[in-house]
Formats: C-alpha cells, structure tokens, sequence
C-alpha cells in the first residue's frame, strides 16, 4: 500500500519511531559499554559496503552477538550502524553501509540500542498489508472506534471458585469487565493485587474457548505473571503438553524450576517426542554404521587402486635400472677405449706437431664426454634402484592394509546390498525428522496461552496461528508505538493492564535538545505517551478520567500504612490508595529500625563534590545501617553460609538499597562489595531494576547533596513527570520499613517549588523518626584511633575540625605504601609543617604524591614565585608534586585504602571549617582518584606568568547595578553573589577577624563588604557567612 494511502495513525507512529532512532544515534548513552578500536585499514570497499580491520587491545563480550554503532573516536557526530565480528587473532572485522574514510585510523564502537525501534519501522511500514494486525483492535489504543464495554454477571463459568477467591470490589468488577468488554484499561497501583487480577482474567478468556497473548515489557515481568496464571491453570487437561506456551528465555528461577518441563515449548518437544526420538538415534546410528561400512570398501579399492600403481611403478623402475646398466656398460667401454689411444700417442714433435696436438685434444673431449655419460648413467641406475625399493615398500605396506580390510569386508554384506540398506535408512531418518517437525507444529497448535516480551511479539512474524486477546501488562512502560502494534495482534479483545503513575516507557526524542521543536513534540504525542494517556482516559496533568473502559484498583496490600500515606501524598493525591495489610513488621524486633518510615538527614555532614550523581556521605551512612542490620540479627553477619539461614532471612530477602543514579549504584556496589562480601551485592540498584520487586526493608538514597545541584532526576514536578514516577516506584517498594537518606537543606533549597520530591521530604519531616548522619556515622577524636579495633578502624566516621590535623597524622605515620594529598593551594607554614613529616615517610619508602595547581595558574607574578618554591620544598623533602589544572578538590588518600573527604586544605593556611570524613574503602579511592582525574575545568586557566599587556593587581569592581542589562560581572554586589571572582559575605565586625583567620577573607572598600576568593574558598566553607536563601 502506498504510503499516502496508510490508515491513520500509521504515518505518525512511523515518524515517532524513527525520530527515536535518529535520537538513539545521535545521543551518548549514560550507561553502557565502549570500545575503541585502532589501527584501521580498508579491506574491501563496494557500493554500500565498506570493510575494515581494526586493533583491539579490550574487546567486551556483551558485543559478541549485539548489533552495534560506530562513529570515528575524535567525533561528536551520529553514530552508524555496522556489523562488528571478533577475530582468532584479536582483530576485529567491522562492515558499514557508510564510509569510515580512506585511513579510519581510531573508531568506538557501542552498543545500538535503537535495535527495538528498527523493527518497529519494519513492521509500521507493512502494517496496512499485514494480515496477522488487526487495525482495529489497535485503534482502541489511540482512542480510535467504539469498543464494547460491558460485565459479565456471571463469572463463575469461566473463573474457577469465584465466591470464595480472595478478590475486593474493584478486583471483582475488573475481572468481570474483561471477560464482557472489548478493551478494558485495568490501572494497578502498586501493591493493589494487579498480578491477581491478571491471572484470573487471562484465566477466564482461556476458558470462554479464547487463545490469549500475555504480553509485558521486560523478561522478569513475563515470568512473574506467568508464574501465576501456571498455578491458576496447572489442572487443566494438557497443560504438561504445552497449554501454555512461554515464548523466549525464562529469566525467573522460580517459574523454571516449578513449571519449565511443561511451558517451555522445547522441553515440551523432548518430552512428548521420547519416542520418536529413540528411533531417530537408532536409525542414525545404524546408517553411522552402514556409512562407516561402506567406506571401507571404498578404502579397499582405494588399496588396491594403490597396489597397482606401487607395482606398475615397481616394473617401470626395473626397465630403467636394465637401460642405465647397458649405458653405463657402453659408456665405461668407450671411455677405457680414449683412455688407451691416449696413452699410445707420442708427444707432438716436428713439422706436424701441431696436427698431432690437434688429435690429442680431440681425444680428450672424447674422454670427457664419455666418462660424463658414465656418470650420469650410474646416477640413473641408482635412482632406478632407489625406486624399485620404495616400490617394494610401498607394495608390501598396501598388501598389509588390504589383508587388513579384507578380513573385515568377509564379515561384512556385499557392497550392493549395503548400498541399498543405506538408503533405505536415509529415506527412514527423513520421513522421522519430518514427523518431529510436525510434532513441533503440533505442539504450537497446542498453545492456548502465550507469554513472550513485547519486544520479540513485534518482531515475531507469527507466534501463534491465531490470537483472539492480548493482554498487556505494565503498560505505563510501553511507548504508544509498540502498544500499538502489540494490540493489533488481537482479533477480539484488548486488556492493558499498568500503572501510569509508575516506570514510564524508555524513550529520548521527545528530549532531544538537537531536535527540533516540532519533532519534540510529535515524539511526545507518540512515542512517549503510554496507553492510558493515547486513550484519553488520562489527561496531559495526570489525572484520570471517568470512563466504563477504566477499572481502577484502589486497595493496596504491600505497604504498611504510614508509607502508604506517604506514597499517596507524593503519588496519588487525587487517587489516594487504602491500606487492606496489618501495620505490623515481619522483621525481627530491634531498636535500630522500630518505626514505618525513618528519614536521616544529611545536611549538616555534606561534603561537596563535583559529581551530583554520588555521595560519600550517603554511603557512609548506608554502610552503618547495613552494619547495625547485621548486629541487630536483621540481617545474616558478614561470613554467613546459605545453609545457616533460614528460607526468607537472605539478604536480599529483607533489604533493597535502591538510588536514582547509576554512579551511586556502581559506588555503593563496590564498597558494600568491601565491607560485607560479594553477596551483598544484589542489595543495590537502580529504581528502573526494582520495579516490580518489594522489600521488608528498603533504604531509598535520594543521592543528592555533595554537587550544585540534585540532579536531572529531581527537575521534574507534577504527576506525569518522570521524577514523580520514579519516586513513585522506589518508595513504593518498601512493605514493612522505608529509610530515606537525604540532604534536606540541599534538596530543600533547590528542589522546584511544587516537585513532588519536595512533598516527599516534607512528608517525613513531618511523619517520619528524623535522624542526623551522625547518629549512625560515629564522630570520633584523634586520640581513639590507636585504641580503635582494626574492625572499627574499617566502619566510616566523621571528626571535627580540630581533630583532624591530629587524626591525619596518625594515619600519615602509618602510611605503608603511598600517600597522595591534593591540594590546590600551598602556603608556607602549613607547607613547612608538613614536608618534615611527610618527607619521613618518602624516606621510609612510601610513596609521596602531592598533586596541585600550576605555577602558571597563580594570579600574579610573586604568587607564582611563592608557588615554585613551596613545590621546590616538598620535592626536596623527597615529595613527588604533580599538577592538576583548576583544580578545587582536597583530598588525601593513603595506601590507595584510606580516604580523607572534606575541606582538608592541609597544605594551605585555610584548613577544615567543618566535619571531616574519614573512610575506608578502596573503590571509593579509586573512585575519587579517576574524577579528579577526568575533571574538566570549567573556563579556560588564566596564566598571569606569561607575557601580558595587562597590568598585574588592578582588577577592580565594576560598579554596582541593580537593573537589569547587566553583563556577565555587572551584578549587584550583595552577600552570597560572586563577581570577578570574589564571593562576598555578610560578616559582622565581631566576626570579622574570625573570617580572616578562617577564610582569609579580605575587605572591599568600594563595595564594603568582606569576600573571599572563590577558587579557593567553597560556598560550604563559607557557610556561616552566607545568606539562608
């Protein structure tokens, strides 16, 4: 069909899709593997078709069997599909549509996660001709036609012990919607039963005679509502043979070990096929046997064939050893015949002298010639020889095999008739195979009920002969197109099933900041939307409407009620969900976790940082509650066997650890990793990896502090924005006990004024037991450390600013292999203090990195001085100095195990203003290492040692405005702003000689307020001098 001539909404799902692929090409994934390739060289090059051959020095697994995208490694641009292939030798082979340029010296490849969406065009773009879609079933998705709505008043027939099953109203009137209804939308909150429902109504269309298509998102999804329609329906008549059906890997370990031999559809095959099986081995056995039996005639001949030819070759060599006798016979004589004439002749004298030396020399030739022929006549006669000997071998080696085999074909059948008995068998063998083929057909046939991924039914061109339902559960994280696509796949009846308040579909066009306004906006109308939303049964503010298509359900049974409420106030104020549990915990009784909700404040402990995706301070306080678990008996101690701990009382049986971003996944992974062994792992994920799963206990760590801002997780406000749908999820997780680490000022100060993460904080504030961080990260003194057990030297604490000088030497004396100190500022005193100890330790043979700014980064000519002769101290004290350029961080680090995070200036004169933390943990000095490492500067650096027409020290303030026009420095100069790189403060005069010797702060004249420079002094340190706002 022509394209003008698509039914609607093809044409604009179409450019949904492929706005999302442009996107996903064009884009740099958050996650996910790189690899450089180099030393690129063309192979071959056609029309559409360029190949290479690259170096790889790291190839990653994961890209064995996935299509993948490059791009050159010095380009920004889109990303091209291309077709990557791993060498023996380690090169790797790359095939692109596109040229990668004549000398494609350094490309990186990724993975194409823009594969899904390709298949979609595929199928949008035959979508009017392909008659397993049904256009009108998937209309209902888009709001399309008029679907039946009705109830069946009688659901007993088709659900089995429908009075007694433990289902409330809503449940009730759900179930019996879908079994009356073309289309019914069922919205399932968290904790509401939703999986329930779903089971009875796959259950009762299966037995109104209908073949049902179970549908989710994600593997895990599928298996986890198949596992419940398993054990509505595991009575029925041939479910061992393969009633229902799951299409795919089974990815939950439960449902394949319960169910697997009965819905795995080979399994099925293997069973039912036993027989048939046996006979297949037999026959392929007996023709191996009539195969191997007839190659040994073939080997017969083969001997014979040889033995022929070693005597023929045998004889022809004689012949020729009886021709090089008589020619060495005849060429001997003739040589013995110029030999003698020689001899007789006298020495030429006289006038016919030179006639006789004519004759001499004719004669020698002659016996030349004949002794040549002599010797090349021997040489024949003893090739001849030679060969007549390998003749002879080479016969009596195949008389010995042929006698061999022989001896083995007189027990055999005749070559015809083995011959005919093998072909016999062959015809056997395939009339078999074509009988297990129709067996597997016969067990498709079989299906009544299929589970499978959204993603492969879209890409299956037919998995069932017939579909008359489809159910699509967790729909709120299906984009529109392939809703779209999935419900064309039912003949009758559409159920989708989901909560748009939770995970929303993974998709990037409609933020792309490349795209245009336009394309933004059509991605959002469809490809982002979800079911609930393309049906209009929600509105763009999130709120839903009336209508008989919708059942929701409005009891949840998971949580207990203080986070319901919690949840509902964050999530759901319009729909607020009713509590159907007790409000009694299932974990042992302890004091560390009594309460429903507990909400520990950060605030007073930050520590800043670049990064706004990860928070030591968060980890510390993670760790001790873990650790406090443990002590309490909440959770298994450190070195615990599974067969030591009861069903239920695993880890992650009792506790999630659950954040918003990925860099604090990774953090927290390898310190618990640390500090509690490997099968603490599985504790902490993303909010995307927990949905669908639920916890005892859960710890929600809002990450957001230690950067300048929360994050991307936290812009969004109002109910359909992602960041209400995530912390929709991950608060939603917890049954028993919810523990929320936060920064709350941080949060509080820059939050958007109606973000539901606001409500979420305010919400605790108010209902939840409030804790510091240091209620649960000890704050010790210096002194402790030497009493401190090696355990307790392990667990994070924090120490005061008067401690730390004391602490850090402590740790510094016992420094064993390296200590590596940054510090952006050097000044003489600290410098002088230091370098002594210091140097001590590099004599002792420990390694000594101090890692500072440049000399060409100081702001003027004699601070540049000072700066080389404070570096020239440390070197001559034995300290390795390296440069970091822009430089802000002050951190130590000793024996790459120890980490010192903080205002831990220890080299300058400004030192700790405030908490410092100490903590131990080699990943989060790796960690720490590799971000100083990688850190950008954010402005060019000045270099003021370099020849300049400017005057040194005469920037001055340009004059304060208030309106508006201002440039980048013409601001009203007030307490909190920076301008030219001073950050003024509200000191008072009774402060003032505190804030010079704290901050070094310094007065303006001009402007009369004191300020501080801004590269050197934090807004943290500065803090007590700053405004609240």
């Amino acid at each position: 069909m022509s394209e003008s001539k698509r039914p609607f909404p093809i044409d604009e799902l179409l450019r949904a899709v492929e706005l999302e692929v442009v996107t996903a090409r064009r884009s740099e994934p958050r996650d996910g593997v790189k690899v450089s390739l180099s030393a690129g060289r063309v192979v071959s090059s056609a029309a559409e078709r360029y190949e290479y051959l690259f170096t790889c020095k790291k190839w990653h697994r994961s890209l064995d069997t996935a299509a993948v995208l490059v791009r050159p490694s010095t380009s920004r641009g889109s990303w091209m599909p291309a077709e990557a292939a791993r060498l023996p030798d380690g090169t790797v082979r790359l095939v692109t549509a596109e040229s990668l340029g004549t000398v494609p010296l350094n490309v990186q490849l990724r993975e194409d996660d823009s594969t899904g969406f390709t298949r979609a065009i595929e199928r949008l773009e035959s979508a009017a001709d392909d008659d397993a879609l049904h256009l009108e079933t998937a209309g209902w998705v888009v709001g399309r036609g008029e679907p039946r709505s009705g109830i069946d008043d009688n659901p007993s027939r088709w659900v089995a012990n429908w009075p007694a099953l433990k289902l409330n109203s809503r449940q009730r009137i759900a179930v019996q919607r879908s079994l009356a209804s073309e289309v019914l939308f069922l919205w399932g909150p968290p904790g509401t039963g939703k999986t329930d429902v779903v089971g009875h109504v796959v259950e009762g269309n299966f037995r109104q005679g209908r073949t049902v298509l179970f549908l989710a998102p994600t593997k895990v999804a599928v298996d986890q509502a198949l596992e419940r329609i398993c054990d509505l329906l595991n009575n029925e008549a041939g479910f061992s043979d393969g009633l229902i059906q799951r299409a795919g890997d089974i990815e939950v370990g439960t449902l394949r070990a319960r169910y697997g031999s009965s819905i795995d559809p080979e399994q099925v095959i293997d069973r039912v096929t036993v027989e048939l099986d046996e006979a297949i081995a037999q026959s392929t056995e007996a023709w191996t046997r009539a195969q191997t039996q007839l190659r040994l005639y073939d080997d017969a001949g083969s001997l014979l064939e040889r033995l022929h030819n070693a005597r023929s070759a045998k004889k022809d060599a004689e012949l020729e050893r009886i021709r090089a006798g008589q020619d060495y016979r005849k060429a001997d004589a003739d040589a013995q015949k110029f030999q003698e004439k020689l001899i007789r002749v006298t020495p030429p004298r006289g006038m016919f002298a030179d006639r006789k030396e004519g004759r001499i020399a004719a004669l020698r030739r002659d016996l030349a010639d004949a002794e040549g022929q002599r010797q090349r006549a021997a040489q024949q006669r003893q090739a001849a020889e030679d060969a007549i000997a390998q003749s002879a071998g080479e016969i009596d080696k195949a008389e010995h095999e042929l006698a061999a085999v022989t001896s083995i074909l007189e027990n055999i059948e005749p070559h015809p008739t083995l011959v005919d008995r093998a072909e016999g068998l062959r015809k056997q063998l395939d009339e078999l195979n074509q009988q297990r083929a129709k067996i597997r057909q016969a067990v498709r046939g079989r299906c009544r009920i299929m589970g499978t991924t959204i993603a492969k039914a879209i890409q299956s061109r037919r998995l069932l002969d017939r579909i008359d339902v489809v159910v699509i559960d967790e729909a709120g994280m299906v984009d529109l197109p392939s809703a779209w696509l999935a419900a064309a796949l039912a003949r009758e009846r559409v159920v989708i099933a989901g909560d748009f308040r939770q995970l929303p579909a993974v998709t990037k066009a409609d933020s792309d900041r490349k795209a245009s306004d336009d394309d933004r906006a059509h991605a959002r109308m469809w490809s982002s939307r979800d079911p609930f939303r393309a049906s209009g049964l929600v509105t763009e503010s999130g709120t839903v409407r009336d209508d008989p298509r919708l059942v929701a359900l409005d009891t949840q049974y998971r949580m207990r009620e203080p986070i319901c409420d919690l949840v509902n106030a964050v999530a759901y104020p319009d729909a607020p969900l009713r509590t159907g549990r007790n409000n009694t915990s299932r974990i042992p009784a302890n004091p560390l976790v009594e309460t429903p909700m507990i909400l520990i404040d950060t605030s007073r402990q930050r520590i800043p940082n670049r990064q706004n995706q990860s928070n030591t301070v968060h980890e510390a306080v993670i760790h001790e509650l873990i650790r406090g678990l443990q002590y309490e008996g909440v959770l298994p101690g450190r070195k615990w066997q599974e067969s030591e701990v009861a069903h239920g009382s695993r880890p992650t049986d009792r506790l999630a650890v659950i954040t918003p971003y990925r860099k604090q996944v990774k953090a927290l992974q390898s310190s618990v990793k640390y500090r509690f062994g490997t099968d603490y792992d599985a504790l902490v994920d993303t909010i995307h990896r927990f949905q669908g799963s639920q916890r005892p206990i859960v710890i929600f760590d809002t990450a957001a502090g230690a950067g300048s801002d929360p994050g991307y997780f936290y812009t969004g406000s109002g109910l359909s924005s992602q960041t209400c749908r995530l912390l929709n999820v991950a608060l939603s997780r917890a049954q028993d006990h919810l523990i929320v680490v936060a920064d709350v000022d941080h949060l509080r100060q820059h939050l958007p004024a109606h973000s539901e993460a606001r409500v979420m904080i305010e919400h605790l504030e108010n209902h939840a037991q409030v804790l510091s961080a240091d209620q649960l990260v000890p704050i010790r003194e210096a002194a402790q450390l030497s009493e401190l057990s090696e355990e307790e030297l392990r667990r994070p604490a924090f120490f005061p600013a008067d401690e730390v000088e004391k602490a850090v030497e402590w740790d510094i004396a016992r420094a064993v292999t390296s200590v590596e100190l940054y510090c952006p500022f050097l000044d003489p005193v600290p410098v002088n203090k230091w370098s002594k100890r210091l140097g001590e330790r590099a004599g002792a043979g420990v390694r000594v990195v101090v890692y500072t700014r440049s000399v060409e980064e100081q702001r003027d000519p004699p601070a540049a001085e000072r700066h080389r002769a404070r570096i020239e101290q440390l070197r001559s004290a034995g300290c390795a100095v390296d440069f970091r350029e822009r430089m802000h961080e002050k951190v130590l680090i000793i024996d790459r195990e120890i980490l010192w995070h903080g205002s831990l200036n220890l080299l300058a004169n400004s030192g700790p203003t405030d908490l410092m933390m100490r903590f131990t943990d080699p990943g989060a000095c790796e960690r720490v290492g590799t971000v100083i490492e990688r850190a950008r500067k954010d402005r060019a650096a000045r270099n003021f040692t370099a020849p300049s027409n400017s005057d040194f020290g005469q920037q001055t303030l340009r004059t304060p405005v208030t309106s508006g026009g201002a440039g980048p420095d013409e601001r009203e100069v007030v307490p909190g702003t920076v301008v030219n790189g001073r950050l003024y403060l509200a000191v008072g005069y009774d402060e003032k000689d505190e804030a010079k010797r704290l901050l070094r702060a310094r007065w303006d004249r001009t402007n009369k307020l004191w300020y501080v420079d801004s590269e050197r002094v934090t807004r943290e340190q500065a803090r007590r001098w700053l405004p609240q706002s």
